[in-house]
C-alpha cells in the first residue's frame, strides 16, 4: 500500500477534523410527567415508555 511521501500542514490536518464537533442530544417532553427525556427511551422520571408504565421508579432516601 502506499504511504504518504510528503508531510500535511497543520492546516489541512485541521479542515479535516472541523467536523468532528459533539452535539446536544435531542430531548423531548414525557406525555405522563412532562420531564424532558430521550426520544424512543424509558422515561427516567416516571417509568413509563409508549404510554405504557414499564419500570417501577423507586424513591432513595438521603
Amino acid at each position: 500500500m502506499a504511504n504518504p511521501t510528503h508531510r500535511h500542514t497543520r492546516s489541512r490536518r485541521d479542515k479535516r477534523r472541523a467536523n468532528w464537533k459533539g452535539e446536544a442530544p435531542t430531548l423531548v417532553a414525557c406525555p405522563e410527567c412532562s420531564e424532558p427525556r430521550m426520544p424512543h427511551r424509558v422515561c427516567p422520571s416516571c417509568g413509563t415508555y409508549n404510554k405504557r408504565k414499564v419500570l417501577d421508579i423507586v424513591e432513595k432516601e438521603g
